[in-house]
């Protein structure tokens, strides 16, 4: 008898019990969370048959597969590595490899997808009216409105999908309960009867928006109607609109007067300091030279002596007229009654000084003889 042993050779590559696999999964689970599990099969003898499991590179939403999904190798299970976020992508696909551990190795692949399910964690966003805060809003209902008028809109959506995007409107407060009404799907204000002398002119409601997910998310706003035909006749509603921006008026007003004062100051220190410095400067002579007489004049000033020259000091004016050889000889008033007369000026050449008082100098200087 002939025992013949027959050794395996790793000729079959793993093959998964599914094509694909499809699984869901909540936004925002936790790291760690489990999606699936894949398996495969390999019909070879001991290592040959051994499979092993992991992820093929790629991308989800512009990031690595890797830092959203984790495989374990020995088992198939799939885990979320972080949360996921429905507005941001709904779905994606991944590539799952089981490969043995034969020589030379074989491997197959297998797409899993997954799908996200939206978890109501949007509140219902209100665009009109504007959110309480950012501006005051007021509606205009005619005297003359009927019941079933239409007044305003409450205009709302959710960042959600299905029923948790779905949206009711409710009046909560109201200054008349029995005056307004909303629709609970549109949001559409109507008055419920007709406009009365006796109602109040001034009316507020507080709406509420609820959306439809479990639990239930709400946003609410305040609409300001008002029961007139002209927003005049209501002058305290109209500084109540505008007094935010009186208060940033004033403000700028404030600022540019500050400016405006400080600008006129330093303009004023400039032009007091330029007047200053000037009357500091030594005055300038015009014109030729001027002598400042002294407030004592000795008598026989204008005594001659035989060689021509006068005997005495004396005090005297020198004006020269430019561009000219024309000389300004101007006496003083004298003590003395023999001197010339006050305030008497001679204009003469240099030949006619000669004439009178000799080999006299006279070149345009100021000087005391």
């Amino acid at each position: 008898m002939i025992q013949i042993v027959i050794a395996d050779v790793n000729d079959n590559p793993p093959a998964f019990d599914e094509r694909s696999y499809s699984t869901y999964v909540s936004e925002n689970v936790k790291s760690g969370h489990t999606l699936c599990s894949v398996s495969a099969q390999d019909p070879d003898w001991r290592q040959n048959g051994t499979v092993i499991y992991s992820l093929l590179p790629g991308k989800v939403n512009g990031a690595p597969v890797s830092s959203y999904l984790s495989v374990n190798g020995d088992t198939g299970v799939i885990q979320s590595v972080r949360s996921f976020d429905y507005e941001h992508f709904k779905n994606f696909k991944v590539y799952v490899m089981a490969r043995d551990n034969g020589s030379p190795p074989l491997s197959s692949n297998v797409t899993v997808s997954v799908f996200i399910t939206d978890v109501n964690d949007n509140t219902p966003q209100i665009l009109y009216p504007a959110p309480e805060g950012n501006s005051f809003m007021t509606e205009l209902v005619p005297k003359a409105a009927q019941g079933g008028s239409l007044v305003s809109k409450v205009i709302a959506v959710d960042g959600d999908s299905g029923q948790n995007a779905w949206l009711s409107y409710h009046i909560i407060k109201s200054t008349d309960p029995g005056l307004f009404k909303i629709d609970l799907h549109s949001g559409e204000i109507r008055t419920q009867r007709d406009i009365s002398d006796s109602d109040n002119m001034k009316q507020n409601i507080l709406v509420a928006v609820k959306d439809n997910g479990q639990p239930s998310l709400s946003a609410t706003c305040s609409m300001f109607l008002l029961i007139s035909d002209n927003l005049a006749e209501v002058p305290e509603l109209k500084d109540m609109a505008y007094e935010d921006s009186s208060s940033k008026l004033t403000s700028y007003l404030i600022i540019a007067l500050v400016s405006v004062s400080t600008f006129f100051l330093t303009f004023i220190i400039i032009i007091v300091g330029l007047r200053f410095c000037r009357r500091r400067k030594p005055r300038l002579l015009f014109d030729g030279a001027v002598a400042i007489p002294s407030s004592y004049l000795p008598p026989n000033y204008a005594d001659v002596d035989a060689t021509g020259t006068l005997r005495s000091a004396y005090n005297y004016d020198a004006y020269l007229t430019t561009g000219s050889r024309t000389s300004d000889f101007k006496f003083v008033t004298s003590y003395n009654d023999n001197t010339l007369p006050a305030d008497q000026t001679l204009r003469k050449n240099p030949t006619d000084f000669e004439e009178v008082f000799g080999d006299l100098d006279v070149s345009p200087e100021v000087g005391r003889l």
